[in-house]
This record gives structure tokens, C-alpha cells and sequence, in this order.
């Protein structure tokens, strides 16, 4: 399983009792498709730079979840036509592990940078 962060904005239209009740239906889709919520980010409602889809607000969501990369496409499917999402987003989250692999893999970590500009100023 990959982790990834998605992004779902509602519309504005959807009240406090109906979020609650959004978001559980999100999280029990992901189940559904074999994934597993670990997150889940109530942003608030949000006034967008410009309209999209003639809206000027929207509630923003945000979900860390594991799933399996085949899957996503389901996720976006199933979202496609529901009227109260504006827009959704899904990108892979980043692992600490892929962070600390480029480390080793030869470029310096802010640690070595600012370690390595103390010392040459030193002498």
C-alpha cells in the first residue's frame, strides 16, 4: 500500500451536520476499496482566489489514507458526478524514507550545508 493525501473541496451548501456525514462517507469509500483512513483534516470554509465551477467558497477536506495505487482511479471515478464535491486532488504524500535515501545518495542535508558554511568562515 502507497500513502496518499487528498484534497476534496464541498460545496459551500453543505452544512456542519452533512461535513460530518460527507467525511465519513469519503473515509467509508476508501475502506470499501481496500484502503485505510489515518487522517482526517477539517480545513474550514474557504474563499477561493477565483470561481470555480461559478462558486466563490468552498469547505476544504483534507484525508491521509493508504491505498493501493490501482485503486485511485475507482476513488476519482466514484467522486466524478457527485454534486457537492467542487473539486478533488489525490497526489502520493511524501515517505521520510525517499527523503533520507537522497541524503545518502551523495547531497548534503541543511545540517551538512550550514555545518560546512560555519567552517569555512572560521578560517
Amino acid at each position: 500500500m502507497r500513502k496518499y493525501e487528498a484534497l476534496f473541496i464541498l460545496s459551500n451548501t453543505v452544512s456542519d451536520e452533512q461535513l460530518e456525514t460527507k467525511i465519513e462517507q469519503i473515509s467509508s469509500e476508501i475502506v470499501k476499496l481496500g484502503g485505510n483512513v489515518q487522517a482526517a483534516t477539517r480545513m474550514g470554509r474557504i474563499t477561493f482566489a477565483r470561481p470555480i465551477a461559478k462558486k466563490e467558497v468552498g469547505i476544504y477536506v483534507q484525508l491521509v489514507f493508504l491505498m493501493e495505487p490501482d485503486k485511485i482511479k475507482s476513488l476519482h471515478e466514484r467522486y466524478r458526478h457527485n454534486e457537492d464535491l467542487i473539486r478533488l486532488q489525490i497526489i502520493a504524500a511524501k515517505s521520510p524514507a525517499g527523503n533520507a535515501m537522497r541524503n545518502i545518495a551523495g547531497k548534503p542535508t541543511a545540517a551538512q550545508v550550514s555545518t560546512t558554511v560555519k567552517k569555512s568562515k572560521t578560517t
